[in-house]
């Protein structure tokens, strides 16, 4: 008879299942990456493990927890990170090495290191901050101002996003009854893809390119960028710590604002914005806040105006009654010294004193017509603007201004802020 030279299938899996047993006896922590996962109807939980580098998979394996430890490892993870265990986290896992004859080596999974998760997203946090700083990043956004009354919006959300509708509402329906223009550019707000979507959306936005307007205004630039994102877990919010994503609001040109997440966080993406709020609606607070100032600096102007004018009405008429005084005692006296002519004098006296005193009137009349009629809130509601340097003194010739120079022009319902490039003289 001649002697086998091969091993029947079953032989060699079980050399091999020998093999693995005895090169790992025990449990082993292993980090990988949660490529698919999938809890079944009997209780147990399936896994798929990789292991990626920027171009390639490593290497994959299945994994299981069964029922028995199933829903105590999972929950564990939810309540520490905030979010279930779901593709893209990377994790430490406890596990045994398993092989089967019939499905080759799977990993049974005895237990997740959470805080391994944790840690990690605030490792990336801090090195995105120090690249930040390093690389000067940090404060450019703080030295952006935004204008007195900012009117054009673009808000980068997703558009169904529960945060942005309370956004709009909070700042359409203000109390003052103020106007903005809020254009939406929509973005994935969470996830890999999450990063990328929204510095898309902000280049787009500070481009003034299509977006999808909330209004029928015609693209413009935008007064101010604002980034919402209600709350959500540690790892839903983990993208705004992308280095990417930071330096592109960094460097953006027009002032950044951002709402993100609750009172405990503070991403790298806040910190690096012009401004930082915790919610959508605190957002929206900050800009009717800026209007409402804004108004109520203009109409202290007007204020202002109507007490100088009162005040040299005043003194005009104190000036009226001191002279007609001194017109009357002057005539008085001059009757007293001329009793011989007493008659022919009284008349010239009435006579002087109605025409000085009406004289008088038809010149305050005259001045209160012109003060009236020079009231800035007045000439502002009639069409007519008025014009004042970066200083807030009125222009009223075109030789005050000087070429180069910030002026500001007035209307009824806001202002513009503008550059003098020409100046022609009559």
């Amino acid at each position: 008879m001649m002697e086998q030279d091969y091993l029947e299938l079953l032989e060699l899996q079980q050399i091999i299942r020998e093999g693995v047993e005895e090169a790992v006896p025990g449990s082993v922590r292993v980090r990988a990456e949660v490529a698919s996962i999938q809890q079944k109807g009997n209780g147990h939980c399936y896994m798929e493990l990789c292991q990626s580098d920027e171009r390639i998979q490593l290497a994959k394996v299945r994994a299981i927890i069964w029922r028995s430890q199933a829903a105590g490892l999972l929950g564990k993870f939810a309540r520490a990170t905030g979010a279930p265990l779901q593709p893209g986290v990377a994790v430490i896992f406890e596990v045994r090495v398993n092989y089967s004859e019939l499905y080759g080596v799977s990993l049974i999974i005895e237990d997740i290191d959470v805080s391994s998760t944790l840690g990690e997203a605030e490792l990336r946090r801090r090195r995105t901050l120090e690249r930040l700083e390093k690389e000067g990043l940090l404060d450019l956004q703080k030295e952006l101002a935004l204008p007195a009354m900012p009117y054009r919006l673009a808000v980068i959300s997703a558009a169904d996003a529960a945060g942005y509708g309370d956004f709009r509402r909070h700042l359409l329906e203000n109390e003052y009854g103020f106007a903005f223009d809020v254009t939406l550019y929509p973005a994935t707000m969470q996830g890999d893809t999450a990063p990328a979507s929204i510095v898309a959306a902000l280049e787009v936005a500070a481009a003034s390119g299509p977006g999808l307007p909330s209004s029928d205004s015609s693209a413009t630039t935008p007064d101010a960028i604002l980034i919402l994102r209600g709350g959500g877990s540690t790892l839903d919010l983990a993208c705004f710590d992308d280095y990417d994503l930071c330096a592109a609001i960094a460097n953006c040109p027009i002032p950044v604002f951002t709402a993100i997440g609750h009172d405990r966080d503070q991403h790298a993406a806040d910190l690096v914005a012009n401004t930082a709020v915790k919610t959508p609606t605190a957002l929206a607070d900050l800009f009717v806040d800026a209007v409402a100032a804004e108004d109520e600096r203009i109409s202290s102007y007007a204020s202002r105006l109507k007490l100088a004018f009162t005040a040299k009405i005043s003194a005009q008429e104190d000036k009226i009654t001191r002279a007609a005084a001194r017109v009357r005692l002057a005539l008085v006296s001059k009757l007293s010294a001329q009793t011989a002519a007493t008659d022919k004098i009284q008349h010239r006296i009435h006579f002087v004193l109605n025409h000085t005193i009406t004289a008088a009137d038809a010149a305050l009349s005259k001045l209160e017509t012109r003060i009236t009629a020079a009231n800035p809130r007045l000439l502002l509601d009639r069409g007519y603007t008025l014009i004042t340097n970066a200083k807030g003194a009125l222009l009223k010739r075109a030789s005050e201004a000087g070429s180069g120079e910030q002026i500001r022009v007035l209307y009824p319902d806001g202002s513009l802020k503008c550059t003098v490039n020409e100046i022609t003289i009559n």
